[in-house]
């Protein structure tokens, strides 16, 4: 109702009296009808007001009311628009429509009117029950939504005005209307509506205004910090990890006792790739879980963290503590397996995940889990040596995702343990055929042929793709490791050498030319390449090891040989060649309990490399523990056979039963 009507009815002055009365005395006729309509108008008024005060309590009573107010005033849009609003909060969403409508009809800039059919609008969008509303479709439900709200909203807006603009906001967003919706958003969020700042940022990352977003939120977040988080969230967006990182931990100190704010945080530490930023994270997802002792994420986070700042042995206790506490949850069983596998313990992997896998085989990620969970069990077949239980993995991975190359060049190296060649070059000429671009299955392919005795064949293979694929380093490599298998050194030399023109920077070809100089035994020439590239990348621990083992396999230089590996294992730890590599140079020391050490572990961890075997039994031999010696020599044998002698491991086997007592 028009509160200038009411003011005009009841707000009568003295002299608008003394008016009134000559009228009367001139036309006594027109004063009946004009008092009875104000008389009806003030009733009406009654009623609306006795309906406003009986909502709460007598809703029928309240109906009642406003039907008998609009009797009164039927000119009166408000009266029905406040009935519908009543319907509306009564969930009787079809009668709230229809009233609404109907003040509509009567004012059709009626702002209260629209209010409620937008709302009502909204709440079907929502999920409201159909059943008390139109049946329309959805997106007919959201346009009709946002056309009442726009017209609910006075010019310029009220703090009134606050929940239809929230809401309008949503639904823009909803409706893909982002620039709609920033120009709502920003005024919402300063007068406090936190959850107004993700939607703000949503629809600026939607609209493709990302740095407007970055921009406002480095302007509001100082006056209102509890918005770092979504500075913090929108830096993630861009990888900006270690500014994410950093907004983070300014929401952080606004609430201290957040335990999702430390988990973002942490998130984006251990993507910045630093080890103090891993560091970090460990420590603030240990704060994580303490304070929440079962959230799945952080204990997943945390195992992550341990492991990559090298404790292993807490990182598989995260791990385990996260499959105890849900065994359904793949992840635990993920950093479980990059846990043990950081440790080389691949049976303790195979026997936890070997019975996992079937239950993740039916899950509702499309297999997602049970493949991945499968890769790393094959990983771990192979590494024991077992590589048909290796093939049938990756076959069982491959099934889930049949499109993945990957996934086939995993089974290929499987199958290539397994001798299976023919189902290498198979496979390898099918997917050279679908995808011919893809140049590691030109490599797989001919790899397979020189292993089955078809050399150049497969030299032929490795040889057209470096005359026609120039810019590709890793394939002069291929080829070059291809020449010194087929024993033609001098080759792989002049390949790399001139190679060399033209990728002066490649630490890959430096590496394969020191290698293939040292093959040749032109070990000056080899150590100055390696000491060359040394020089230039002195964290390169392919480099250090290959330059110390080089030098303790010759019996040089020894100290020196132990300091460039020491460097190596400084880099990766638990490197299983570089604890053979300083494993051997004490072995040709005579440093016997310190060699044992190092080489026990290699061959703990590289059981078919036949060179590490071959090593652990020289030094079981020296110690006179001859059996053992001739048990490692047999898996030297049994195993990848690459740079042993087999006619001389059999003269050490033979030898070391001579030194058996006789029975």
């Amino acid at each position: 109702m028009k509160v200038a009507v009411l003011v005009a009815i009841l707000g009568v002055s003295a002299s608008g009296v003394e008016a009134g009365q000559a009228d009367r005395q001139s036309a006594p006729r027109a004063a009946a009808p004009e008092a009875a309509a104000a008389d009806r108008i003030g009733q009406a008024y009654d009623q609306f007001l006795r309906a406003r005060s009986l909502r709460e309590d007598d809703v029928n009573g309240a109906i009642a009311a406003y039907r008998r107010a609009m009797t009164l005033d039927p000119a009166s849009a408000d009266i029905p628009a406040d009935l519908a609003d009543l319907y509306m909060d009564e969930g009787r969403y079809n009668e709230a429509i229809t009233t609404a409508e109907q003040a509509l009809k009567i004012s059709s800039g009626n702002h209260e009117a629209h209010r409620v059919l937008g709302m009502v609008y909204a709440q079907l969008v929502g999920g409201a029950n159909p059943r008390n509303g139109p049946r329309n479709n959805p997106q007919d439900n959201l346009n009709n939504a946002v056309l009442h709200l726009e017209q609910a909203i006075e010019t310029p807006p009220t703090f009134a005005d606050f929940t239809p603009r929230a809401v309008l906001a949503r639904l823009y967003v909803a409706r893909r209307d982002y620039d709609k919706a920033i120009t709502v958003l920003p005024e919402l969020v300063r007068q406090g509506w936190q959850e107004g700042a993700s939607l703000l940022v949503e629809a600026y990352a939607a609209a493709g205004r990302g740095a407007e977003a970055v921009k406002w939120l480095e302007e509001a977040a100082p006056d209102n910090p509890q918005l770092y988080a979504n500075l913090g969230d929108f830096y993630g967006r861009e990888r900006r990890w270690a500014d994410s990182a950093n907004a983070y931990e300014l929401a952080l100190k606004e609430s201290p006792g957040s335990v999702d704010l430390r988990i973002w945080m942490a998130q984006s530490l251990l993507q910045t790739n630093s080890s103090p930023d891993v560091t970090k994270a460990r420590e603030v997802l240990r704060e994580a879980v303490a304070m929440r002792p079962t959230d799945e994420r952080a204990l997943y986070l945390l195992s992550q963290a341990e492991r990559r700042a090298g404790d292993n042995t807490a990182a598989e206790a995260m791990a385990r503590r996260l499959i105890a506490q849900n065994a359904k949850n793949p992840r635990g069983y993920v950093v479980l397996a990059e846990a043990l596998e950081e440790q080389r313990a691949f049976q303790r992997l195979v026997d936890t995940l070997a019975p996992a896998v079937p239950t993740f085989l039916n899950g509702n990620d499309g297999g997602f889990a049970a493949g991945t969970l499968l890769q790393h069990l094959g990983f771990a077949y192979e590494e024991l040596g077992q590589f048909d239980k290796a093939v049938t993995t990756f076959e069982s991975a491959r099934k889930l995702a049949p499109n993945d190359p990957t996934l086939t060049l995993y089974l290929m190296q499987a199958h290539l343990g397994a001798k299976n060649y023919s189902q290498v070059i198979d496979l390898a000429h099918t997917m050279r055929t679908e995808r011919p671009g893809d140049l590691r299955f030109a490599r797989m392919e001919s790899l397979a042929l020189r292993r089955s005795g078809k050399v150049d064949q497969g030299l032929a293979i490795l040889e057209d793709i470096v005359k026609t694929h120039t810019d590709d380093s890793d394939a002069v490599i291929a080829l070059s490791q291809a020449y010194l298998d087929a024993n033609r050194a001098p080759q792989a030399a002049k390949l790399l050498q001139d190679a060399q023109t033209r990728f002066p920077d490649d630490a890959g070809i430096a590496l394969q030319l020191g290698a293939t100089l040292d093959k040749q035994k032109k070990y000056s020439e080899s150590e100055a390449v390696l000491r060359q590239l040394i020089a230039k990348e002195p964290n390169n621990a392919i480099a250090l090891n290959y330059l110390g083992y080089m030098l303790a396999e010759r019996g040089e230089r020894l100290t020196e040989s132990v300091d460039f590996i020491k460097r190596a294992l400084a880099i990766d730890p638990d490197n299983g060649s570089y604890l053979d590599s300083i494993g051997w140079a004490y072995y040709k020391d005579g440093k016997i309990d310190l060699a044992f050490d190092n080489l026990k572990k290699a061959a703990d961890q590289l059981l078919t490399n036949s060179v590490v075997q071959d090593h652990f039994a020289e030094i079981l031999f020296k110690m006179g523990r001859y059996n053992d010696a001739i048990v490692a020599w047999n898996r030297a044998l049994s195993g990848d056979g690459d740079s042993i002698d087999r006619s001389d491991i059999d003269k050490k086997i033979r030898s070391a039963r001579q030194k058996l007592p006789r029975k």
